[in-house]
């Protein structure tokens, strides 16, 4: 009897890997004819000129508020992968959430540098490496540091510095950070103070490599909402985004769903769509303007705020 009931088991078990495989492989296979496929683009005349996304008011929270044109800013960016080659004319990226090692910190520091325009680009490229490498907060300069400060809250930087067991996650994190991540921790961890020697490990100065066809380098992605991005790297450091938002997907009051349709990238990454090239994290407009602002009910990705240091009540009877 519990042989037979064992048999049964196994058989059961077995149906269903062979269920979930067959699963697994029909969605992988869905994912690149999809993504293989060139995306249904807007119809735009050939000499319409963007109108700069500056030019837009705001929410509470950054994200521009959309109506129907043609838009672009130019926003900064950051290398998040160092050993990658830097981003050429004629590479196409999409628009995605922060992803690999401390995420929700990486995406803190980017949308906290929107409101930072004092901190040097340098240094937030410093503070993104030393995050994405796994190394140690305290060896960074003292002005990185500081800058960090202001773009993290203490328990991120507790985090950072390793809190109470930072010793033994620095020797475990140490054996598994491969190539130009082991490269930088090494600089960082002998505090080399150059920002090209950085740079010289994170970003390769070759060509980006194709590994994907199909895929042009101008072409329009569509977004839930209907409207429409893409993105032209400049480098690194920089990126050109261009937004289109049809005629029609929004009501006379420029609303969708009875509330205004917001674009915000930055907080977000920009991946590569079809090369090796570096994947890049969203920072603030190059340019940014003073606009209106307009609160929105939708609820956008805010960095959390920094806690006001509690004090202990004083002793009545002593006074301190």
């Amino acid at each position: 009897m519990i042989t037979r009931l064992l048999r049964n088991l196994l058989l059961v078990l077995l149906l269903t890997a062979c269920s979930t495989s067959r699963e697994t492989t029909q969605s992988t296979d869905n994912f690149n004819t999809l993504s293989s496929e060139i995306p249904a683009q807007p119809e735009l005349a050939s000499d319409q000129q963007p109108r700069s996304l500056m030019d837009l008011p705001q929410t509470q929270y950054g994200g521009f508020v959309l109506k129907p044109g043609f838009y672009e800013a130019e926003f900064k960016t950051y290398c998040l992968e160092p050993g990658t080659p830097d981003p050429r004319q004629g590479d196409a990226y999409l628009q995605s959430p922060v992803t690999g090692y401390r995420k929700e910190i990486v995406a803190s520091v980017l949308l906290n540098s929107r409101d930072k325009k004092n901190i040097d680009q340098k240094n937030i490229q410093l503070l993104l490496w030393s995050v994405v490498s796994r190394s140690d907060f305290n060896r960074l300069s003292p002005a990185v540091q500081m800058d960090a400060m202001q773009l993290l809250t203490p328990k991120q930087i507790f985090e950072l510095k390793g809190g109470v067991i930072g010793a033994i996650k620095t020797a475990v994190y140490s054996t598994r950070v491969p190539g130009a991540n082991s490269d930088m921790k090494r600089l960082f961890e002998t505090s080399v103070r150059s920002y090209e020697a950085y740079e010289n490990i994170a970003v390769r100065r070759e060509q980006s490599r194709v590994i994907k066809q199909g895929v042009k380098y101008d072409q329009w992605y569509r977004q839930k909402e209907n409207y429409y991005i893409r993105y032209f790297p400049e480098s690194y450091k920089k990126v050109r985004i261009q937004v289109y938002v049809p005629d029609g997907i929004l009501d006379a009051d420029n609303k969708l769903n009875d509330d205004y349709l917001v674009f915000d990238p930055t907080g977000q990454q920009a991946t590569p769509a079809f090369t090796n090239a570096q994947r890049l994290g969203i920072g603030a407009p190059v340019i940014d303007v003073i606009r209106a602002v307009i609160k929105t009910n939708k609820q956008q990705p805010v960095p959390p705020k920094k806690q006001p240091e509690k004090t202990s009540p004083k002793n009545p009877k002593t006074g301190a």
